[in-house]
């Protein structure tokens, strides 16, 4: 099964159509949405053509494909517009030998983890800042911001084929990151 995972679109219009487009060319089985995606939070300036109501007329049509976690700026209000979950507060996803504990990264995080099985891979977003960390115990993962990006990393996404995890920048298509569990 071959997932796209992305995080923090924050009701960016223009970012949201990119990634919208990278789905379709991608040709992917599931999107892993890694919260915040309608509301931009205090701490942030307006992403690009912040409009949350085009977002959600944008990523209704793809229920069926989504899996999403909450993120700190989701909210109950949130979920009464869209037509797929995303309160839930982390998700659980067998790849191969190994568990994906997903979850948005403001509760659990790669300082302070939840409880996952030495190998696991803690996949979140939140920070804006894609990366890909072997600690002793566990494998930690963030596929960037999609919409605001923080310290020079670009607008981003992953997508998970298989074994391999591979981040690709939004805006170019080019892949800057890769990862073989």
């Amino acid at each position: 099964m071959k997932f796209l995972i992305a995080s923090d679109i924050h009701g960016s219009a223009y970012y949201c159509e990119l990634l919208i487009k990278v789905i379709e060319t991608e040709k992917v089985d599931k999107i892993l949405l890694l919260g915040d995606i309608l509301y931009h939070g205090p701490r942030n300036d307006l992403p690009r053509e912040y409009a949350p109501k085009k977002v959600i007329e944008m990523l209704n049509p793809l229920k069926e494909k989504l899996l999403c976690v909450r993120g700190n700026c989701d909210t109950e209000v949130d979920q009464m517009v869209l037509n797929f979950p995303i309160l839930a507060d982390y998700s659980v996803i067998p790849v191969g030998e190994k568990l994906i504990y997903a979850t948005h990264g403001h509760n659990f995080n790669e300082n302070k983890l939840p409880p996952i099985a030495k190998g696991d891979i803690l996949l979140n977003g939140h920070t804006h800042i894609s990366k890909c960390v072997e600690y002793e115990s566990f494998i930690y993962m963030n596929p960037g911001s999609v919409s605001i990006p923080k310290e020079g990393t670009p607008h981003s996404y992953m997508i998970l084929d298989k074994d391999k995890f591979v981040w690709k920048n939004l805006e170019t298509n080019e892949i800057y990151k890769e990862y073989k569990i």
